[in-house]
This record gives structure tokens, sequence and C-alpha cells, in this order.
């Protein structure tokens, strides 16, 4: 499956944004999601992922209470919408996929993802 990524922008810290993730294909509605942000200078990390279903989420502590992940498998696309964006939220976000995951332990490990999106800029600053 193809994912593409897309909705990232400028936003002034207290902002929001809602990120895209559109699938190729319509098996996606049997994929886990996940989303992933890398940071200038840092490594890649967890974000949030949603199983195939939309049933479970699970978030970063970073971001828990701010974003909300979730999917709409009849247009094939999940999305992440993100509120009250602080500098630090600043990042290339990455959408991923893969059918094999299925635990909250296995979800948020990026190595784990077998498909990925191209990554879109978000950028919190006033």
């Amino acid at each position: 499956v193809q994912l593409q990524a897309s909705g990232g922008g400028l936003v002034q810290p207290g902002g929001s944004l809602r990120l895209s993730c559109a699938a190729s294909e319509h098996t996606f509605s049997s994929y886990t999601m996940g989303w992933f942000r890398q940071a200038p200078g840092k490594e890649r990390e967890f974000v949030a992922a949603i199983s195939w279903s939309g049933a479970n989420t699970y978030y970063a502590d970073s971001v828990k209470g701010r974003f909300t992940i979730s999917r709409d498998n009849s247009k094939n696309t999940g999305y992440l919408q993100m509120n009250t964006l602080k500098p630090e939220d600043t990042a290339v976000y990455y959408c991923a996929a893969d059918q094999s995951l299925r635990t909250p332990q296995s979800m948020g490990v990026m190595e784990l993802y077998g498909y990925w999106g191209q990554g879109t800029q978000v950028t919190v600053s006033s």
C-alpha cells in the first residue's frame, strides 16, 4: 500500500492543524496506522496509532489530550487532529501502516511498520 501524508503547514502556538494520510488501496481498512514525527537533529518518535477498526487508539504522553487520531476506512484515509500546538511539536510528520501489528506495544515501534508516507512539515511558531 502507498501512503501520502498532507495537511502540514505553519501555525501559531495554540493553533490547530489536521493531517491526512491517504492510502492507495482499500485493503488499508485491515492495516494498523500510526503517526510518527522527526524534529531537526532528533530521532523519529512515535506520536499516535489506531487499530484497523478504529476501536483502539494510543498516544505518546507528550501529545495525549491534545492530538486525536482517527480513520475513515470508506475513504482509505487516516487523520491526526492536532490542537493546542506547541513549538516543540515542530517536526516532519510521517504516517505509517502495517497489517501485522495487533498489540499496543507493537503499534508504537517504528521498525515494525512496513509502509510509510513521505512526510509533511509542521512548524509551530509565532
